[in-house]
């Protein structure tokens, strides 16, 4: 039976075109246990999904008859969140018996019912490995709690002068693109612009389901390669650009309680300043804040109001108090396994545009798509944010097994 499932250990990036993975890179994923037998994986595999289930019967049997105490309530909660689990459960044991009742058939005299057996025994394979390979994996790992949020988008021009603020602009177009395509709203909330035309930082909210689970995966350096306009003899030029993705949640979003009080922020207002340091208004509409115990502060004054500049200032306190608890868990994760695959450093390089090539390749996992001018129009990044997500899941699903 096991046998039949060895599918299951190939990594799901392989079925994405145009990926080239280094043996560098691959050694690097070393939270990947690829020495391990498909048999063995997809038996610790199945041991889970069945603990799952039969805690899910020990709830069924806690339950009291009137379904009066909140414990009762908690536990109705649960089972209706594995039920999922429970019918692909009862599939796959379907499935399999149905598998192992075609085995006798393959070797029966009768050479048309051992051909039907044998495309009967062909088809239940494929169910099960389906089921095991893709299915238990989608339903074991659990569900993101900030599936739901909008995205704070912030860029800023790092090495290369003129040409990495205008890779900053470019970048900026993709990400606005994208969420077009994808009918999330955006709103840019500042933007720092040169004499070259280019963008020295930027920051831009883009709201809609999902927004942040998707971007959340673009948090990093993004590096250039390519022939500026202005270089007359052709020499290729490497520029980068730092892009943090923060989670934008509600105003009326009962986490943020969880996250800091009004009494550890420190608030102060002053007049707005120009790009000499002049001040460019009358009025007192510029706010600072500084969470005291994390030491982050955070300063807005493009909003006309205080008001407007201290709710956007809040905001963008909010995203990254919440992004570090989220980066902490991770890093909590990480050293539990002892992993040191990519971290989450914002100054680590994710991502390679080479216009040359035509290429883009993000180094966290070894993927390289030669379509440039698709991604940078917005169309080619689902690509690598779909393969990202799909890796972060496989790895919160090792650990699972690891534990197991």
């Amino acid at each position: 039976m096991l046998s039949l499932l060895s599918r299951w250990t190939r990594p799901s990036v392989q079925t994405l075109r145009y990926f080239t993975i280094s043996a560098g890179q691959q050694a690097q994923r070393n939270f990947r246990n690829t020495n391990e037998k498909p048999e063995r994986k997809s038996a610790r595999l199945l041991r889970i999904v069945e603990k799952r289930i039969e805690e899910r019967r020990r709830l069924q049997s806690e339950l009291s008859g009137d379904i009066s105490t909140p414990s009762d309530i908690t536990r109705l909660k649960n089972l209706k969140e594995s039920e999922p689990l429970q019918s692909a459960w009862d599939k796959w044991q379907e499935t399999q018996k149905l598998l192992d009742e075609t085995k006798f058939l393959l070797l029966d005299k009768d050479e048309v019912m051992r051909a039907l057996a044998i495309e009967e025994h062909e088809s239940l394979s494929k169910s099960v490995t389906e089921i095991v390979e893709t299915t238990f994996p989608s339903l074991l790992v659990p569900p993101s709690t900030t599936s739901q949020l909008s995205a704070l988008v912030e860029l800023k021009s790092g090495v290369g002068g003129s040409e990495a603020s205008l890779f900053l602009s470019n970048l900026l177009r993709m990400y606005l693109r994208l969420a077009n395509v994808r009918r999330w709203k955006t709103e840019v909330v500042s933007q720092n612009m040169t004499d070259g035309g280019g963008i020295k930082d930027a920051t831009i909210e883009i709201k809609g389901e999902g927004a942040y689970e998707a971007l959340r995966w673009e948090s990093g350096v993004h590096r250039v390669q390519r022939v500026p306009a202005t270089e007359a003899s052709g020499r290729v030029h490497t520029s980068t650009v730092a892009v943090v993705v923060l989670p934008l949640m509600e105003e009326a979003d009962s986490r943020k309680e969880e996250l800091f009080s009004l009494n550890d922020v420190k608030i102060e207002v002053m007049r707005a300043r120009g790009a000499g340091g002049q001040h460019v208004n009358k009025t007192e509409s510029a706010v600072r804040l500084t969470h005291i115990p994390s030491g982050i502060t955070v300063s807005m004054q493009d909003e006309r109001s205080q008001h407007q500049n201290k709710r956007r200032a809040f905001q963008v306190l909010t995203g990254r108090l919440m992004d570090q608890k989220l980066t902490r868990e991770i890093a909590e994760r990480r050293a539990t396994r002892q992993n040191l695959v990519r971290g989450a450093d914002r100054s680590e390089k994710i991502r390679t545009y080479n216009y040359a090539q035509e290429r883009v390749t993000d180094h966290r996992i070894g993927l390289s798509l030669m379509n440039l001018s698709s991604v940078m129009e917005g169309d080619g990044l689902h690509e690598f944010l779909e393969a990202l997500k799909k890796d972060h899941d496989e790895t919160i699903l090792e650990d699972m097994l690891n534990e197991e």
